[in-house]
């Protein structure tokens, strides 16, 4: 049965909020007006600019990318989705890992796609296995989807992998799909993955790694002949971004350092945190931190919903609870909340957990 929404983002909508939410998938909120902009910089005459080239070429020379090969969506949600709609039809195999961000599986589910599930495991801390691809290829796999970093463990995909997974989607005639919402979170920085061949379609946006999720400013990067069916899509779904969100995206892009600012400080002094809190516990197992917003550490108490009830009860704070992940005895935390609220984050962790020892 085709799945018509996603259960996931409603809840992550509409969840109560708490003064401490480890819940966070995203660094912290960019004001723009910090920015020396002016009213006049948005262009509000009502017009709209088809496939907006400025804001193309600013992507672009940020991936190293030709700008034929960028179409702009709303969001890395929407460009999933358009990416999809242009790659697949119904009744395609589509390789999806597990687990995985769960409007992916709601995107390819709506587009009529047969799914099949690849595991990354976490003993294996989350690694890309290649050759579990390889052994679930089949004549009919269109599509294989990762996201990278991974959603929600964090763990990288290297280049080496990365490229033999695409040897393995052009011998079977396939596409390889990669989020790399979070990729920009990296230590030290990655490449992406489009340098790799055309087999690689990419999506991104300014959301998670750059605070600016009210822009809705995402893209997709695709060899130019696909980049253009995928411009027809947006046609049929969109017609066009909306411009002042498309001028301030430019803004942003010509003052990316003073977006960026402290961040790349912040997130490692949380992920050092975060890789002593686990140090210390007997109940949390998780691999070390090393890059990115997210972790996703099991729990030996079991189903981690009761850990994200008692958090929210007791301590007025909150972690995912792994049952959106396809693995309840595991949890996700995001590191992006300031240095001080990430601590009194970990701080009620530590005393939820030793409540349900």
């Amino acid at each position: 049965m085709r799945s018509m929404q996603s259960d996931y983002m409603h809840w992550a909508k509409f969840k109560r909020p708490v003064r401490y939410a480890l819940t966070t998938s995203e660094v912290p909120h960019f004001r723009m007006d910090l920015l020396p902009i002016g009213i006049a910089d948005l262009d509000l005459d009502g017009a709209s600019h088809p496939r907006y080239v400025p804001l193309r070429e600013r992507i672009g020379a940020r991936y190293d990318v030709p700008t034929e090969q960028v179409v702009a969506a709303d969001g890395t949600s929407m460009a999933n989705f358009i990416a999809m709609a242009a790659l697949i039809a119904p009744g395609d195999e589509v390789l999806v890992e597990r687990p995985t961000y769960e409007p992916l599986l709601g995107a390819a589910s709506f587009l009529g796609a047969s799914i099949k599930r690849f595991e990354r495991k976490a003993s294996d801390a989350f690694r890309l296995d290649v050759a579990e691809i390889e052994a679930m290829l089949s004549p009919a796999t269109r599509l294989i989807v990762i996201t990278n970093l991974h959603n929600p463990s964090g763990a990288l995909a290297e280049k080496e992998e990365l490229r033999a997974l695409g040897e393995l989607a052009t011998s079977a005639g396939a596409r390889v799909l990669v989020d790399e919402v979070y990729l920009d979170a990296a230590v030290p920085p990655r490449r992406s993955a489009v340098h790799l061949g055309p087999e690689f379609v990419i999506t991104n946006s300014l959301t998670k790694v750059y605070g600016l999720s009210g822009l809705r400013c995402g893209w997709i990067l695709a060899e130019p002949e696909l980049a253009e069916r995928m411009w027809r899509l947006n046609d049929l779904f969109g017609v066009n971004q909306a411009h002042p969100a498309e001028r301030l995206a430019c803004i942003a892009f010509d003052h990316l350092a003073e977006v960026i600012g402290d961040t790349p400080a912040t997130l490692d002094r949380n992920r050092r945190l975060f890789n002593d809190f686990v140090a210390t516990r007997d109940d949390v197992d998780c691999g070390p931190a090393e890059h990115g917003i997210t972790a996703f550490p099991r729990w030996s108490g079991g189903d981690t919903q009761r850990l994200d009830d008692h958090l929210r009860e007791h301590y007025d704070a909150s972690v995912v609870p792994g049952r959106w992940f396809e693995m309840p005895d595991h949890f996700r935390v995001g590191f992006g909340l300031s240095a001080d609220d990430f601590e009194q984050g970990l701080s009620r962790l530590r005393s939820a957990l030793d409540d349900l020892k």
